[in-house]
């Protein structure tokens, strides 16, 4: 597992809890949503680490 796939992980498990938390997500959904937030957070990861340099460092100072 690379380091991006980690990251994604782990904000994935962090957003998971807050919807159970919120009764967002229940026990039913939690497999079918889970992959979901987690290829959504991935490919938003993926997409910034493509950018170039000085896009990222534009959208940094909004």
């Amino acid at each position: 597992m690379d380091q991006m796939q980690k990251q994604a992980l782990q904000v994935t498990k962090e957003i998971v809890v807050k919807f159970i938390e919120t009764n967002r997500i229940s026990p039913s959904t939690f497999p079918e949503l889970f992959g979901e937030i987690y290829r959504s957070v991935l490919g938003t990861i993926r997409d910034e680490a493509e950018l170039p340099k000085s896009d990222n460092e534009s959208d940094a100072s909004r």
